[in-house]
């Protein structure tokens, strides 16, 4: 029996994550964030990407990090979260390749003489990535206006980036972080795809794993954006596990009666 690959023409394993920055699915809302962000960044502000789990948040940070040259920036992702002020100090430390140890204020102060002389002496604007900020303590998203806060706030130094799922606007419109939300110059959002979005990006995924013709009829298709609604984490899944079924059933086609058995094998 052929090997999956060989049956559907791919050369690498189609529907992982991993997938080069220049291979990412084009599509206009991803378009419009990634440039909502890095223009607040190019004006030295701070920014927020605000996205629902498996819309491609992830992926659209390895874009903004990629367009943001290394000659005039230095980008830093920190992806741990529900910590206390301290140890996400910590976290921001190591993350900068300081020595991660010291009291909450004395960590603050390191921090921003890092910062700053990222700015004067090399001449490079820092930029600092939060991952999964939707589950940073109240506190902790409120110890940002400090860590941005230079010169009695005369001066913009430092970038952040907070990145997470919708809860995370919802905390910064709580009263107690309105100080926060207004050093956020910019939202940026994803969305699901649409039905055909979803085909489009298949289509795509099979033919920068190799394909050339889609191993996908119009019924898998629709079965899987009806399953998955367009979320890509959830298509990728599918469209993965379909392919597999498709293959011990030694079926050169995926049909939508493959991707029903895929949604038991995944979500039973």
């Amino acid at each position: 029996m052929k090997d999956l690959l060989s049956r559907f023409g791919f050369h690498c394993t189609p529907f992982t994550r991993e997938f080069g920055i220049a291979d990412r699915y084009p599509l206009q809302v991803y378009d419009d964030a990634l440039k909502g962000l890095t223009e607040a960044i190019d004006q030295r502000m701070s920014c927020a990407l605000v996205a629902p789990a498996g819309t491609g948040k992830t992926a659209l940070l390895r874009s903004l990090v990629h367009a943001l040259p290394e000659a005039r920036y230095r980008t830093h992702y920190v992806k741990v979260t529900g910590l206390s002020k301290r140890d996400m100090c910590r976290e921001i430390a190591a993350a900068l390749g300081l020595p991660p140890a010291g009291t909450y204020p004395s960590l603050v102060r390191k921090l921003q003489e890092n910062f700053t002389e990222t700015s004067e002496t090399l001449g490079l604007r820092p930029v600092l990535i939060l991952d999964e900020a939707h589950d940073l303590r109240v506190e902790v998203l409120a110890m940002l206006r400090i860590l941005t806060n230079f010169d009695m706030d005369s001066r913009l130094v430092l970038s952040i980036v907070l990145a997470g799922q919708p809860k995370l606007r919802d905390a910064l419109r709580r009263e107690e972080l309105d100080d926060v939300a207004k050093r956020i110059s910019h939202f940026a959002t994803l969305r699901p795809l649409s039905r055909d979005e979803t085909q489009a990006y298949i289509e795509h995924r099979c033919a920068i794993a190799g394909a050339a013709t889609v191993p996908f009829d119009g019924g898998s298709l629709d079965a899987i954006f009806e399953i998955g609604r367009g979320n890509l984490r959830a298509t990728d899944q599918l469209a993965r596990k379909t392919l597999g079924i498709a293959h011990d059933s030694d079926a050169g086609t995926c049909c939508a009666a493959y991707v029903a058995q895929a949604k038991k094998v995944l979500w039973p």
